[in-house]
């Protein structure tokens, strides 16, 4: 039997910015004709990884081949010189421009030789893509087929696909695993990065599994199952015991309405969601990057509308209120990117903490009233900082987060919706949110957590409901949250007694 060709050998490869170390001694090897699945949690490092192999970013260590050779100062041109292409999730491409046009920018090659090129390899695949056609008019699977095109006139060797399902249909999908398995046919090796262990199965030959930068279980796919997968992402101790450090607790809903309940909603991004929230309650919505949480949460708040069903907080109705009439009624949100929708850097501390009472009362509010209210929550959340007068910009990340969270509690709310609340900050920081999450839940307030975060997730949460492709069939109850049923139902494998068929 002819041993495959090497397209590509990483051999210890490290990485790290600034004091975030992301990749760990990655050492992997992609053969022609096959296909690695390349999977992790958010944060593993595998963007990191594929992004090194295209000279976006160059190790901090290691080395890289290429077809047997080794390749020197790595950059997008010269990776893709030698054959090595990225796909990426969200297409690249100019929408005002034909797919012909798309096609040909960047190459020396006669426009005529492109189109040729081009038409024979969109009928060897079977495709019906039309090079005159205008990109903003091509459906996302036909994004995604001109980017493989692309990669394909380049002669490419190696093709990586990121999340390259994760807008797709069921038949877009399908489509996409025959042009795999003719890729393979003919000798392309495919890194596949995916969050669908369904589709490490389908389409695979190996598979590797990332966790915190470091290579935990890789080999042939049919050496594995997918609770050997689970297994491999979750972190060492993953069964620890942290209620006495967080307070959880069932709470005695006899006779109680709860705050908020979410009745069967959907909109861009989700369908059929439901789930309620209650009085002193932290309840996780969990799942990876690109599930529909943040949709979720922006379509409660009022960001994005609601297509169907209906959200009432506290009794109330607010289904089709705009974010200041939510707001007034008692709902706050702590936006998952604080540097674009959570601070004005460039604005006081002070200014930063009362922008939400300003707004309500007018500019005009007195200064000494400003002055306290914005020393209540310096004191209360324990912010660090020179005077109420230092610019925000000028904190620490995690400063900065408590000062967006003394502004959603400036307004008193019913409650917080929480979106990945320790995002980009250190140990020290996330541990401070951690303990002012657990002394709003004794105050009663109530919290809706949206983290891609697992274990903290999983740390903090009283109920869970894991979102999974823009839909919640799971619910996890206090005595069922543990490491390996949340990571499950992250991933759509869950099947415990708690799974809600819909």
């Amino acid at each position: 039997m002819k041993t495959p060709k090497n397209l590509v050998r990483l051999e210890n490869i490290h990485k790290s910015f600034n004091r975030n170390i992301v990749l760990q001694g990655i050492s992997l090897e992609l053969n022609e004709s096959e296909v690695i699945s390349i999977i992790g949690g958010n944060g593993a490092g595998k963007s990191t990884l594929m992004k090194i192999l295209t000279g976006i970013y160059q190790p901090d260590a290691g080395a890289i081949e290429i077809n047997g050779e080794r390749a020197g100062h790595l950059n997008p041109n010269s990776a893709h010189e030698q054959g090595v292409y990225l796909v990426p999730q969200e297409p690249l491409l100019f929408p005002n421009m034909t797919v012909e046009q798309n096609l040909t920018i960047g190459f020396k090659k006669s426009k005529n030789k492109v189109r040729d090129d081009s038409s024979k390899l969109i009928k060897e695949l079977g495709w019906n893509l039309d090079l005159n056609r205008m990109a903003a008019t091509l459906s996302i699977a036909e994004q995604q087929q001109l980017e493989i095109i692309k990669g394909l006139l380049r002669n490419s060797k190696v093709l990586i696909l990121d999340e390259p399902t994760s807008t797709l249909t069921f038949s877009e999908t399908e489509s996409l695993f025959k042009v795999i398995q003719q890729l393979k046919q003919n000798g392309v090796g495919i890194f596949y990065i995916t969050h669908r262990l369904d589709e490490v199965f389908q389409i695979s030959t190996h598979a590797v599994i990332l966790r915190d930068g470091k290579v935990t279980l890789k080999g042939r796919i049919e050496e594995f199952t997918k609770d050997m997968l689970i297994q491999g992402l979750l972190p060492v101790g993953n069964e620890a015991n942290y209620e006495d450090q967080f307070e959880k607790g069932i709470i005695n809903r006899k006779g109680e309405e709860p705050i908020l309940k979410v009745e069967n909603i959907t909109g861009d991004g989700f369908r059929n969601i439901s789930f309620e929230v209650y009085k002193g309650e932290v309840v996780g919505l969990a799942g990876l990057v690109g599930a529909g949480r943040t949709e979720i949460a922006e379509a409660i708040y009022g960001i994005n509308p609601i297509q169907s069903g209906s959200v009432s907080l506290d009794g109330k109705d607010i289904t089709k209120l705009s974010i200041n009439e939510t707001v007034d009624s008692g709902l706050a949100y702590i936006p998952e990117d604080r540097f674009l929708h959570g601070i004005f850097s460039i604005s006081s501390v002070r200014n930063n903490i009362t922008a939400q009472i300003i707004k309500k009362q007018g500019l005009f509010i007195k200064k000494k009233l400003e002055e306290k209210v914005a020393s209540q929550y310096i004191d209360r959340l324990r912010i660090k900082l020179s005077s109420q007068d230092d610019e925000l910009k000028s904190l620490s990340g995690g400063n900065q987060q408590k000062a967006v969270i003394a502004r959603a509690l400036s307004m008193n709310p019913k409650l917080i919706i929480m979106d990945e609340p320790t995002r980009g900050i250190d140990a020290a920081a996330r541990g401070d949110i951690y303990s002012i999450i657990t002394e709003l839940k004794k105050q009663g307030f109530s919290i809706l957590l949206i983290s891609s975060d697992l274990e903290e997730i999983e740390r903090i949460s009283d109920r869970i409901y894991a979102v999974y492709q823009g839909t919640s069939n799971v619910v996890l109850s206090l005595d069922e949250i543990n490491a390996t049923n949340v990571m499950k139902a992250a991933f759509g494998t869950y099947e415990g007694s708690d799974k809600a068929h819909v």
